[in-house]
This record gives C-alpha cells, sequence and structure tokens, in this order.
C-alpha cells in the first residue's frame, strides 16, 4: 500500500513525495492505522526503520483536519526525547511533514537561552518536540500550558526512563486534563522497562513489534576484528586511508577518548570533528550541521550520538570502542544502513573488550561475524599504516563472504 492511498490530507501526501517516501515501512504500517484510531501504543523497531514518521505522520493530520485556521490555541502534542540533538532532528521531520498545513511545530531544548523560545511559544505552536529540563523549567514558569494537550509521545523511551525520568513523565501525565492517547517508540527495550511503559499507558494499549529475532536493521551488515588497545588507532587510519571519500562515523567511550582519537589521526594528517556531552550545544549544533554537510568526512562521537540521530549517507560506523550498554551496540550501527540504503559497522574487540562483546552477542541472541587478520597482516597495519595492505580487502572479502551465505540460506 502506497502512502497516497492513505487517508490522510493531501498536503502531508505531497510532503511525503518530496522527501522521496512512496511506501511505509514496517513500522510505520501498523503503527499509523492504530495511531490514527486515538489507540495507545507501545512500538518497539530497528534502528533507521522510519519511526518517527510512523508518530509523525498520523499525530499532523489529526491536527490538521481538526484545526479551521493557521491559529493556535494551545499545544495539542508533547514528544518527549532524552536528547538536545533529537529535539532539534525530531522537530525537523515535523516541520517537513507539516509543510503547507495548518500545523505548527517546535523544538525545545537547553544549552540556549529561553527568551526566544518563550516568544516562539507565544505565538502559538501545535507540537512541542522537547527536552523534560527546559520543558519544566517553562511549564514552572507559566510559559507552557498543557490543559490543551490530547497526544503524549515519548520517542526512544527505554532511554527516557532508564535515564530517571519516569518522574517527570508520570508528572506531565498528571498534568493532563483531558483524555490523551500516549505513544512510546524505541528500537530497544528490556523487561523492567516495559514494565514501567505498560504501567503508563491503557490497558488496551497496541503494542507492535518488529523483526524480534535480530534488533540490527537488516540493511546493516556488521563484524567485528579483534585488535588490541593500543593498536586501534593504526588500524583506523588504515580504514580511513582505504575509504577516503567515504563518511565514517566514529564510537568512543568518553570525551577524553575522542579528543585523543581525534588528535591521533591530526596526527596522521586526517581531518575529523568531535562530538560529546562536554561540548556546549552551540557547538554540538555547528559539528553536527559540518558533519552532515560533509565539510568533514569524520566524525568522532561518544553514545550522546548513537540514539535516534539520523545522519544521511553515512557509510560505516566504526565502534572504535565496544558501548557499555550492550543496547547501545544496536543504537551505533544503526546510524548507518538508515532507509533503503546498505551500510557497514565494523567494531575493534581488544582482550579487555571481550566480556562486553559475550554481553553484545548475548543481547543479539546471536554471534558477530569476526573479521579474521593474520599475524603478518596485522603487523604490517601497525608497522607501515600509510602502506597500502589488505584491511580493506579483509573486510570486503567478509562482506561477500555474508552476503554468499545469505543467499545460500534464501
Amino acid at each position: 500500500m502506497k502512502f497516497d492511498k492513505y487517508h490522510i490530507s493531501e498536503s502531508i501526501k505531497e510532503n511525503l513525495s518530496q522527501l522521496g517516501f512512496k511506501r511505509p515501512t514496517d513500522i510505520q504500517f501498523k503503527s499509523i492505522p492504530s495511531i490514527m484510531k486515538g489507540e495507545d501504543v507501545l512500538a518497539i523497531a530497528q534502528t533507521g526503520t522510519g519511526k518517527t514518521a510512523a508518530f509523525a505522520i498520523p499525530v499532523i493530520d489529526k491536527i490538521h483536519k481538526y484545526k479551521s485556521s493557521k491559529r493556535s490555541f494551545g499545544i495539542k502534542c508533547i514528544v518527549m526525547v532524552p536528547t538536545h540533538e533529537l529535539a532539534f532532528q525530531i522537530g525537523e521531520v515535523f516541520q517537513k511533514l507539516a509543510r503547507h498545513t495548518k500545523v505548527k511545530t517546535f523544538s525545545l531544548y537547553g544549552g540556549v537561552e529561553q527568551d526566544s523560545q518563550v516568544k516562539r511559544l507565544q505565538d502559538g505552536i501545535d507540537i512541542l518536540v522537547a527536552t523534560p529540563g527546559r520543558m519544566f523549567d517553562l511549564i514552572s514558569q507559566g510559559h507552557i500550558k498543557l490543559k490543551s494537550v490530547d497526544t503524549l509521545i515519548l520517542d526512544e523511551a527505554d532511554h527516557m526512563l532508564d535515564l530517571g525520568f519516569i518522574a517527570d513523565i508520570k508528572d506531565v501525565k498528571r498534568r493532563l486534563t483531558q483524555k490523551h492517547q500516549t505513544l512510546f517508540f524505541s528500537a530497544t527495550i528490556n523487561k523492567e522497562i516495559k514494565k514501567l511503559a505498560f504501567s503508563n499507558v491503557k490497558s488496551s494499549a497496541i503494542r507492535i513489534q518488529i523483526s524480534l529475532d535480530d534488533p540490527v536493521a537488516k540493511n546493516v551488515s556488521h563484524a567485528v576484528m579483534f585488535v588490541e588497545m593500543d593498536d586501534k588507532r593504526f588500524f583506523l587510519e588504515r580504514f580511513i586511508a582505504d575509504h577516503p571519500d567515504s563518511k565514517i562515523l566514529v564510537f568512543v567511550r568518553t570525551r577524553v577518548r575522542a579528543e585523543r582519537v581525534a588528535k591521533a589521526m591530526g596526527r596522521a594528517q586526517i581531518h575529523s570533528l568531535t562530538i560529546h556531552g562536554e561540548k556546549d550545544q552551540h557547538d554540538r549544533s555547528d559539528v553536527m550541521k559540518r558533519f552532515k554537510q560533509g565539510d568533514s568526512l569524520i566524525l568522532i562521537a561518544t553514545d550522546v550520538s548513537a540514539r535516534g540521530i539520523d545522519i544521511p549517507d553515512v557509510d560505516y560506523v566504526i565502534n572504535y570502542d565496544l558501548p557499555d550498554k550492550q543496547e547501545n551496540y544496536v543504537h551505533r550501527v544503526g546510524r548507518t544502513g538508515r532507509g533503503v540504503k546498505k551500510g557497514v559497522a565494523i567494531s575493534f574487540c581488544s582482550q579487555s573488550e571481550k566480556t562486553q562483546l559475550d554481553e553484545i552477542q548475548h543481547f543479539l541472541n546471536k554471534e558477530i561475524e569476526v573479521i579474521k587478520i593474520g599475524e603478518k597482516e596485522y603487523a604490517r597495519i601497525i608497522d607501515t599504516p600509510q602502506e597500502v595492505i589488505s584491511l580493506k580487502v579483509l573486510i570486503d572479502d567478509n562482506e561477500a563472504f555474508l552476503k554468499e551465505r545469505r543467499r545460500k540460506n534464501k
């Protein structure tokens, strides 16, 4: 079924067409009808499968059809998200899908001065995408009124609840004076968080779960190579040299590691950007913009950028360090292979990280393919990282092997 067959406004259909959306993804196909009916929904689907559009399309359509003019008389929908970057990104998706409709959207987050945000709220909006901290600041100051809200959405719901935002979520729900719809969306969720989620939706809530067997999207080929901690910089340097025109997102464990790796790449004449929680919001936004535009093809990030961030055309994800939380592996590798595009993720695993690798594989309920490196090849990468050697060949061979095995399995 194509989007032009859906009972949604023509303006939204036109926006979807201009954005290249012709058919709904699985999560969109299963979520949109239930949301349009006003049902509570708990949806779990792989990263890069279009979860934001799954709730944005029906919410925008509902508000557009309800309004008789472009004037706004109170916030109708709140989308709560865990990070500034996610608030900005989801706000952009809503704005693109709401173009030429009567719906006004706004993204609210901390790290910037609030006066301009207050003015925008006073002008009137229909959909507020917000991080909890700044939103509660402005609620307490009387700048945000919740009496008209009839839809509450939690994106990256497990992360919101895991970060301790459960009290904030319950506080918001207590303040919603009229009957409302609650939507939970995430790529991963565990049993404890699921209990908390179900305690905040109606007993009749619709549960939608896509690809139970593999939380990593089918468009992403992912593998691991065993590299000692002190040797990782040489392997990263070699990988970048092998893929000079590729957009590469490198994940590290801490902000100190991010800066150290960037300096190591700089000594090898490789320009890179870094993003982590110690940077202020303006710098983080500027870095993300520059990476998206291609000013630099290498971005070194902590997990502040692993959740939900949609960066177009990331060719490769490199897990320079394995994540401390196994579910973050899914979010990291999901930064590539988004939509209908293919992507590759490679993890460098040191001896000290093998426990983390075991935990990730247990979480995935499968073993991750290993790219084997011979002793001579390993030594040459460390001793002569600028020499053209076979690291790319090893990765390409592994990818060819996986494709052939998938073909045989079919």
